[in-house]
């Protein structure tokens, strides 16, 4: 509790240095208890610069994510990120939300893992999770709606996870049908729900949205098949993005999500995703049940499934459960 009150004094008054005796005097500590907590701090990873005379000052934060950074940037936290729970090493987010949501945690809590053990993608694929280079997030969900209403969910997360980028990094992802976020061409993130309904009524009692976001990672941290089509987003940009504050972003672009999803107002969520689908206008292939058909991808439906032209002019529409798409020569293109 010490460390916690030193660090919020010292954030709240950060670039000043604070005397000692004026925390202790402001917390109700003993000089010691002040001592201790900053070298606490410290080996959090906290920069905190000491100096004779004038005190203590917070000179720099880790990019950890922990819940006093990640509810710095945070702020007032609506539904969605009210409850957070910060783990350094998982063997997978959705999974661990999944006992939550079976033990009755309650609506809109979120786990957040510095490191994934066995991450999982779509279609029973891995997801490669290192340690201090992703977020990896997911969001237990109590929505009172009909399973039919959540098929969208995982697109409209991809639309979140482009909202969430564009606010801290100052660019906007583009999306590969049906629900990944790719920067330069490339994969950036991943996206898996999962559901859990009542075998006698069909009644939903959970959802796990999970969301692995690609940050920090070098060429060298993915496996040589992923990294043909995967990116962070220090790869892309170039320069590092701090997660705490990311990770606060799409806590914050969640809760807009389930706030739209709740009221049935996706109207905002299908034009941008409209807008920004990088398939649309392309000829793509459909894999699926061991056979690839080419086709012309044409447009996105109300449910956010694909519209696709065949050679002889048929139009059908596709759903994410039945196929992958991918580019005629790549991941994308």
């Amino acid at each position: 509790m010490s460390r916690q009150a030193v660090l919020t004094y010292l954030r709240a008054r950060e670039g000043e240095y604070l005397s000692g005796e004026e925390l202790s005097r402001q917390l109700g500590l003993s000089r010691t208890a002040v001592w201790k907590a900053v070298d606490a701090l410290r080996r959090e990873g906290y920069t905190i610069e000491a100096r004779t005379g004038l005190g203590y000052r917070l000179a720099a934060s880790p990019d950890a994510l922990t819940e006093a950074e990640i509810r710095n940037h945070l702020g007032t936290a609506g539904l969605v990120g009210a409850r957070l729970i910060c783990l350094d090493e998982i063997d997978s987010t959705n999974n661990y939300a999944k006992k939550l949501g079976m033990a009755g945690r309650p609506d809109g809590t979120v786990v957040v893992a510095n490191c994934q053990t066995a991450g999982r993608g779509r279609m029973d694929r891995t997801f490669q999770s290192p340690r201090d280079k992703g977020i990896y997030l997911t969001a237990l969900l109590r929505p009172e709606l009909p399973p039919e209403r959540l098929i969208c969910v995982t697109a409209l997360a991809g639309v979140a996870v482009c909202q969430a980028v564009e606010a801290v990094c100052g660019v906007r992802p583009r999306l590969k049908w049906p629900n990944d976020p790719v920067l330069h061409g490339k994969k950036l993130c991943g996206i898996l729900t999962e559901m859990s309904l009542e075998a006698e009524t069909g009644r939903l009692q959970y959802l796990v949205l999970g969301i692995g976001l690609n940050v920090g990672q070098t060429a060298a941290d993915f496996s040589p098949e992923v990294a043909e089509m995967a990116t962070s987003l220090a790869m892309a940009l170039g320069r590092p993005v701090s997660r705490p504050a990311l990770a606060a972003a799409e806590i914050q672009a969640l809760d807009r999500l389930y706030s739209a999803l709740r009221t049935g107002d996706l109207s905002g969520y299908l034009a941008a995703y409209r807008r920004d689908c990088v398939n649309l206008g392309k000829t793509v292939q459909l894999i699926g049940a061991g056979k690839s058909e080419r086709v012309e991808a044409v447009g996105i439906d109300e449910q956010f499934g694909l519209v696709v032209r065949a050679a002889d002019g048929t139009e059908k529409t596709v759903r994410s459960g039945e196929v992958s798409v991918r580019g005629m020569y790549g991941y994308v293109e």
